[in-house]
Formats: C-alpha cells, structure tokens, sequence
C-alpha cells in the first residue's frame, strides 16, 4: 500500500480512502466467489492435486524467478517486456473469466470461446490505449477475482496457509530488508498497468497523465493488486472445499471479516506515515478470521 507523507492532523475525512479500498477488496472477494464453481466447472485449476503442499513452494518459486526477471529488465531499461509481459497475463486472465460467466449460459462453446477471446483483446487494447484509473480499477476487479478463484479452488486449505505464510515472510523481507518490491514498485508504476488499484483524491485526477516523482505529491492512494488477491485465495479454498454447516459459510465470511479488520490495521499505520508490507497484516488477518469462522461454525479446520 502505498500513500503521500500525511497531513499534519487527520480527520475523519482522511480516512475515506482506507474504505474505498476496503470496498475493493470486498468486491474481488464476493466476485472471485462467484467465479470459483463456474471455474472449477470449466477445469481451470492450476493445480492437479489441490492437497499438495508442493503447489504452494512451486508458487512461490515462480513469483520469485518473476520477480528478478522483472528486476533485470528495470535495470536494463527494457520495460517495454514488462508491459508486454502483464498485458499478456492481463489479457489471459480475462478470457478466463469471461468464459466461466459464459459457460453459465446457453451459449455453445464455440460461441464463448469467440466472444471471450473478442472481448479480452478488445479489453487489453483499450487499458494499453486509455490507462485512464477507473479502465485500471476495472479490468483490476476482474483480474483479481480471477486469479484469486483460480488459485483457491487449485489450493486446498493447508496449501492455502503455508503459501499465505511464506508470502507474508517474502513480502516482509523485500520491503523492510532487501526493499527491491520497493524499487519494482517504483520501476513499474509509469507503466500504467493494472498491477495495482487507484484511489484519485478528487474527480479530475488522470492517472495517464500523472509524472511518478518521488518528491512530489501524489494525487491518489495506490493499493497493489497482490493485497487483495492473496488473502482472497483463502477466503475461496474455504468457500470450495470446506463444507457449509449451516445458513452461513462461517468459514469464508469470517476470512472475509479477517482480512478487512487486518486491512484497517495496516492502513491507519500507513495513513500515519508508517510504510508497512501488506501481506503480513492481510494474511494474518485472513488466516486468524478463517480459524475463527471454524470455530464460531464447529466446521473442521481442514
């Protein structure tokens, strides 16, 4: 997460920014839900073996060998791989969910398969176009929700909170030690890639226009894409492999509950001009309110 030095004295207006945000992530969460039967329905695991603690190491792996390739391509001036790079994966991503909404239709595959393919090209062309905020924020909620209801219904529970863990310890690492998500953060942002949520200050911001000086003030809060997709990961391994006992699924609304309450959290420490690293507060968050929701349901923690 990302802010400005704060204002000398904050109000209850300050604030305001911290529930637009964790309306966002409230809305992956509900939509990735949405997406994880049609999903699973479709075949769109990752993984083969949901139960293999395995698939979150070799998760892990990738996002480190794709970070430092990230890395190398900033140092050597080549971010036009980056860009091509997520504009594929932004594009991908989109087919996928378009084509589990449509599969819950009458519609021949065939004709899915068309209008999907279409519509994810048309997409892509207009966030590399028009990277105005609110084309970022969208295709941001979709790709969200998608990669989370991808990865929850391929990682079964205990798989879920190992990588959950091991993200919160990475995450930790690389922005108060090594601080290189610090220098990929600043390295990506002219980009205007929906690699990341913008809140504008006010109506006439353009985030196609905005020069990323780092002396400057910003005219929007910025929450990374990864902040509300990792914690949605679990809230969806809940939802799809542990059992509703009775008229709520504890058990996934309480990960949902855990992940606001850890979001606040680490956002009053932000707004007071306390940089953190998101995922430990949100994992944490996530984790504890699943366990709760288990607890709270008497449905088993795994």
């Amino acid at each position: 997460m990302s802010s400005e030095k704060p204002p000398e004295k904050l109000t209850l207006s300050s604030y305001m920014p911290l529930v637009a945000m964790a309306g966002i992530i409230l809305i992956v969460q509900i939509f990735a839900i949405f997406l994880a039967a049609p999903m699973q329905a479709e075949d769109m695991a990752a993984f083969e073996d949901p139960e293999a603690t395995t698939n979150s190491l070799l998760y892990i792996v990738f996002i480190l060998v794709f970070t430092f390739m990230l890395l190398v391509a900033i140092k050597k001036n080549m971010k036009w791989i980056i860009q091509l790079t997520i504009l594929l994966a932004v594009a991908f991503t989109i087919y996928y969910v378009l084509y589990a909404l449509l599969a819950i239709t009458p519609i021949s595959d065939f004709t899915n398969n068309a209008i999907s393919i279409l519509l994810s090209i048309a997409m892509t062309v207009v966030l590399y176009k028009f990277p105005e905020w609110y084309v970022i924020d969208i295709l941001g909620l979709m790709i969200g929700a998608g990669c989370a209801a991808i990865f929850g219904i391929s990682l079964a529970i205990i798989p879920t909170i190992v990588l959950l863990v091991l993200l919160a310890v990475y995450d930790a690492i690389s922005v108060y030690k090594t601080k290189h998500m610090i220098a990929l953060a600043d390295g990506v942002m002219d980009l205007k890639l929906p690699i990341l949520f913008v809140i504008p200050k006010h109506l006439g911001y353009s985030f196609r226009t905005e020069k990323f000086d780092k002396e400057g003030e910003r005219e929007a809060f910025f929450m990374g894409l990864g902040d509300a997709v990792m914690p949605t990961i679990l809230v969806v391994s809940a939802y799809m492999f542990i059992e509703q006992i009775g008229p709520v699924h504890y058990p996934a609304l309480g990960a949902m509950i855990g992940t606001i309450v850890g979001f606040f959290a680490l956002g009053i420490l932000v707004m007071k001009g306390k940089p953190q690293a998101g995922l430990p507060f949100l994992n944490s968050g996530v984790i504890l309110g699943y366990v709760a929701g288990c607890l709270l349901s008497g449905s088993p923690l795994y």
